[in-house]
């Protein structure tokens, strides 16, 4: 008998989920994953007969817990193809990448090569599910792609640049965006007006270049959708299934994390 193949995204505010469906019709698109979300996910599709896929791209972190390393061990064990990318979904490629978890584009090459270290790279503020999971503020990723594309147009110079950065990085992420960043260079003056000016043209002017996350969940969704799901060969490393990861699958199962996913 053939086997069923299902490809499940973890998607927010990274890529509009309209856009997302657009771009690999087959996969089936849920909401940022959150701790216990892919457990549950590969708990409901263990038949033999299913080859599931799974791509993580945007997660929860802070008003609930974010999707858990052995999770997505145990997905890898359990021989589910796992991917990710752009943002929750890159950090955990690269922290996972010798354990079989496929990474894509740059934000998770630059965790990877240790370019990027810390996880609020790509953490942002974002409407709930009823909006869509817009985000309300910029990832700070997003804001090194623009910088480094106004440094090599000479836009603005390298010293500015990393003034720029600097600031930017000093902010909260919830209170990074480009118009904060204007107002504190322009307050500070940490670069000419004149530079300014031109670089909020060119962030206007080329959003694609700029927004790094968005670019590589694209990425992902493409190689999806030309890539048939397949059954990844066993690993060669043993999950150690401890007490905690015991109490930790109670617990999913249970009231204290009790919902499908997808809610």
């Amino acid at each position: 008998m053939k086997a069923t193949t299902l490809t499940y995204v973890f998607l927010g505010p990274s890529l509009p989920a309209d856009e997302a469906r657009a771009l690999c019709p087959d996969a089936i698109v849920l909401p940022p994953a959150a701790v216990g979300d892919v457990h549950r996910l590969v708990r409901d599709h263990a038949p033999a007969q299913i080859v599931l896929r799974v791509a993580l791209i945007d997660g929860y972190f802070e008003r609930m817990a974010a999707v858990w390393h052995k999770e997505l061990l145990d997905a890898l064990a359990a021989r589910v193809d796992v991917h990710g990318a752009a943002s929750m979904g890159a950090l955990r490629a690269a922290e996972l990448h010798e354990f079989g978890m496929r990474g894509h584009g740059a934000v998770f090459a630059a965790y990877r090569a240790g370019r990027l270290t810390d996880d609020d790279e790509v953490a942002v503020a974002h409407l709930p599910a009823s909006h869509g999971y817009r985000p309300t503020s910029d990832a700070l990723v997003n804001l090194r792609a623009g910088l480094g594309l106004a440094r090599r147009r000479r836009v603005i110079t390298a010293a500015a640049h990393d003034a720029l950065l600097a600031a930017a990085r000093a902010r909260f992420y919830r209170d990074r965006s480009w118009a904060a960043l204007q107002a504190d260079a322009r307050a500070s003056r940490l670069a000419p007006v004149r530079a300014l000016d031109a670089l909020a043209r060119l962030v206007a002017a080329e959003p694609a270049r700029v927004d790094a996350k968005a670019a590589d969940a694209r990425a992902l969704l493409r190689h999806l959708a030309r890539t048939p799901p397949r059954r990844p060969p066993r690993p060669r490393w043993v999950m150690s299934r401890t007490w905690f990861w015991q109490r930790f699958t109670e617990m999913t199962d249970d009231v204290l994390l009790h919902r499908k996913v997808g809610d």
